[in-house]
């Protein structure tokens, strides 16, 4: 091989971030090289990223591979490790152009590959500018990093550290860059979306930032998020959803569970009745819109009523796009020291909040059949309406953007017919 891969994991930021290191390694002259950007969400995960380290070092006996993203920052010592690794970036590292200048020889010790700080030390976040997202027609901007809260079973803020905004004139600037690189729809990423601002003079809001973005960047003609905490969203954000076409109508909540008990014991910020009341003044506000969230089963001390109410929270609220986790413990989390349940458990429970996923999704593509939708063509022969369901468009080109009449599904997504065309 020449040149640099990179191979990566997880979230949207992931996927932001590693055309920001393929460009900051490309930059400083590395060659010969394959970046993998691992996430630690979940135990399969971090297993996931060491069978694809130790495929790619089949692959390429020659080329030089190194390790970064949350996994190698949280279980540094792990990746650092392994034969197949010559060097373990930290998070804040992977971004750095000289980082990749500055790489150990090969063969060294697990401890001299280690270029890892302490995330917590960082204070802010830089603006990241990329002109492209390699194989995405939809363009991720990064617009936070990090979280300020403590989620029992989250190891992430010790992986992306504390909860940092970037400016909001550099995310216009980035949007403006991408929008006149020809990306008709903009994703607005980061750890705890929701929580922007904060850290920044004045009163910024996630919700303001978007009403900016969509007021100063004409060109975006879709703008969405990539995952929200409910019990942050702002006026702003309210608004547009009630008023602004150009916000899709598409919400990913992080949710987690629907028992009040467990809610507390996972140390989140909401009860089962603040996310219904949510999802309710929104569907008030934009009746076509379609809900995701992420729900986990098997959470330490669950019993069977508990895992009931998570699935009949699921159920309630409507979700039509349901990505459920097996409970899986994290180094270092509080919820590991919790009365954990058996494996077995775990596993037949996710399937079954699974299988209300699937029952759900079935129930929002009957609910479409036969509406009109406006598309955005991937390069995979699908697109995906304005409420994020996937269609199948084989004859059509990807950046298209159309409009549809939906005919049918065949149980994964929609079916359609063209009406008319309105190109990008």
């Amino acid at each position: 091989m020449s040149g640099v891969d990179v191979i990566t994991f997880g979230c949207r930021l992931n996927t932001y971030e590693s055309e920001v290191m393929r460009s900051e390694a490309e930059k400083a002259g590395l060659n010969n090289a394959i970046l993998v950007n691992t996430c630690a969400v979940t135990g399969e995960a971090v297993r996931q990223a060491r069978q694809a380290i130790r495929r790619a070092r089949r692959e390429n006996p020659h080329a030089r591979i190194i390790v970064t993203g949350c996994a190698a920052q949280t279980e540094k010592q792990t990746f650092a490790e392994m034969p197949e690794v010559d060097a373990v970036l930290g998070n804040e590292e992977k971004l750095k152009r000289a980082s990749y200048r500055a790489l150990p020889d090969f063969g060294v010790s697990a401890e001299e590959k280690l270029r890892v700080n302490d995330i917590m030390s960082v204070r802010e976040t830089a603006p990241q500018m990329v002109k492209l997202i390699e194989g995405h027609v939809r363009a991720f901007v990064q617009v936070q990093n990090g979280c300020d809260h403590r989620c029992t079973f989250c190891v992430i803020p010790y992986g992306r550290g504390n909860s940092r905004s970037v400016p909001m004139g550099a995310v216009v600037d980035q949007a403006r860059k991408l929008t006149e690189g020809g990306y008709s729809e903009i994703v607005l990423t980061g750890v705890d979306a929701t929580s922007y601002g904060a850290d920044l003079p004045g009163q910024s809001t996630l919700g303001l930032l978007a009403k900016t973005l969509l007021k100063q960047v004409p060109d975006i003609r879709r703008l969405r998020l990539s995952s929200i905490d409910s019990i942050e969203a702002d006026r702003h954000l309210m608004d547009l959803i009630a008023d602004e076409p150009r916000f899709m109508p598409h919400l990913h909540l992080s949710l987690q569970h629907g028992d009040d008990m467990i809610l507390k014991r996972m140390k989140r910020r909401h009860l089962r009745a603040d996310a219904l009341r949510f999802v309710e003044d929104v569907r008030r506000l934009r009746p076509d819109v379609s809900f995701g969230a992420d729900m986990i089963a098997g959470f330490p001390t669950e019993t069977e009523e508990m895992f009931a109410n998570a699935a009949s929270l699921a159920e309630e609220a409507g979700i039509a796009h349901l990505h459920v986790f097996p409970y899986s413990p994290r180094p270092g989390t509080p919820a590991t020291r919790m009365p954990q349940l058996d494996r077995v458990v775990i596993k037949e429970r996710a399937a079954r909040l699974r299988a209300t996923g699937l029952r759900l999704m079935q129930g929002h593509l009957d609910s479409m059949v036969g509406t009109q939708q406006w598309l955005l063509v991937e390069n995979n022969g699908l697109a995906h309406t304005e409420n994020f369901t996937l269609v199948a468009v084989p004859t059509l080109r990807p950046r298209e953007m159309v409009w549809a009449r939906i005919t049918g599904h065949n149980g994964r997504h929609l079916e359609m017919q063209l009406t008319a065309a309105d190109a990008a």
